[in-house]
């Protein structure tokens, strides 16, 4: 019975956090192909595709290694592809994507990755952590102006059910908010049909260009606003391991897959968080579990793709945004525990903190790099300081 009850919660949370990966980036994806050229059938190709490689990756990463390993595609990736796509072709696009996974399979091979994250001190990778997930719990509220009866049900019947139910928690959420959601009137189910995705080959056209204009911008936003916060998950979480190992893989499939729309997999953060946390199991060494299942479906959703794409545009954006916020707010509690810690560094991962939620992007920098910029600065001039004073208090000291 312990073990069906571990397996059940293992599963609605990997459930649950591919139904918030999936339809709270979706849309992206979706302009993303429309900005470069393609249609809705390639959408699908290509969300076909990134669910395949996600699911496989995620299984047998997390099944290898023990870790609640959840790989994901980079949203942020997708939103600067948006931005900066207009004026390539999809063929340069390809070429740009192969581009940038090559640049990540090297970031493995040769360990430098992981060797810079392993000296960003504990605390201020938990506040990095804490700045990026902060504003989804905001978001839960803001969500009231928008749709008060939907949001407020939910947050009172989280609020019960993890007092009564706390392990079924997000489970008797997700239900329920779809239930509530329908009765408002607010699920548009008109117009859907069974759609099945295919995969559609785009052959690269390599040039300095592509490779200059759209694999190098993927290739930073990837790893500053993906990987490292996915890395800053699994510390925060303390999970030792091996990243160079799981940069190498996820650098080659994407480098495979990338013709087929795979423009880039990664670490996840966000949902990654929601299956490392204490709902899952008490034990952290069994919370992998969660991601074996959350891979398995991702494979599910990758094979109805384009039914899926639908499905999920039908159902209104507050509840997507309440429940993504709602399943962060145990992670974002424990971040900011871990980023105060040490009062040596409390200053230091405060400004972290705060430069990581705020919307800067000074020369193309995600608000994740600056953040982590900001903090590391903080605190070597501190420390710098610190010597200096301890330097002419010795001096003091010492006889003429």
């Amino acid at each position: 019975m312990m073990l069906v009850n571990r397996l059940l919660s293992a599963s609605v949370t990997g459930l649950v956090a591919v139904v918030i990966g999936f339809a709270s980036s979706a849309a992206l994806i979706y302009q993303t192909v429309i900005t470069l050229g393609g249609d809705v059938s390639l959408a699908a190709s290509w969300i076909l595709t990134l669910g395949l490689s996600m699911g496989l990756t995620s299984i047998g990463l997390s099944l290898f290694y023990r870790v609640p390993i959840l790989i994901a595609w980079s949203t942020p990736g997708a939103a600067l592809l948006i931005t900066i796509g207009q004026g390539f072709t999809l063929n340069e696009a390809i070429a740009g994507f192969i581009f940038s996974a090559l640049l990540i399979f090297l970031s493995g091979i040769t360990g430098w990755f992981e060797k810079l994250s392993n000296k960003i001190p504990f605390p201020l990778a938990s506040a990095m952590l804490a700045g990026i997930l902060v504003n989804f719990g905001i978001d839960v509220f803001n969500q009231m102006n928008n749709e008060p009866l939907l949001v407020v049900a939910m947050f009172v019947t989280f609020l019960i059910a993890k007092q009564i139910m706390p392990k079924y928690a997000m489970l008797l959420l997700l239900l329920s908010s779809i239930v509530m959601a329908w009765q408002l009137e607010l699920v548009a189910l008109s117009e859907l049909s069974l759609q099945v995705s295919e995969f559609k080959y785009i052959s690269p056209e390599f040039n300095i260009k592509a490779l200059l204009g759209i694999g190098i911008p993927l290739f930073i936003v990837t790893m500053a606003a993906q990987n490292l916060p996915g890395i800053a998950v699994l510390q925060a979480h303390n999970y030792k391991t091996p990243v160079s190992s799981i940069l190498s893989v996820t650098g080659l499939v994407n480098v495979l897959t990338a013709p087929f729309g795979g423009y880039a997999i990664n670490l996840a953060a966000i949902t990654a968080a929601m299956c490392m946390t204490e709902e899952v199991d008490k034990d952290p060494g069994q919370r992998y579990w969660s991601a074996v299942f959350a891979g398995g479906f991702y494979m599910l959703m990758a094979i109805s793709a384009a039914y899926l794409m639908a499905v999920f545009s039908a159902l209104p954006s507050a509840l997507i945004y309440a429940l993504a916020g709602i399943a962060l707010f145990t992670t974002i509690t424990s971040s900011i525990e871990q980023a105060l810690s040490d009062k040596k560094m409390s200053e230091a991962a405060i400004i972290t903190f705060l430069v990581t939620a705020s919307d800067i992007s000074l020369w193309g920098g995600s608000s994740v790099l600056w953040g982590l910029i900001a903090g590391c600065t903080t605190l070597v001039s501190q420390n710098s300081f610190g010597k200096i004073q301890n330097r002419k208090a010795l001096k003091k000291k010492r006889p003429d």
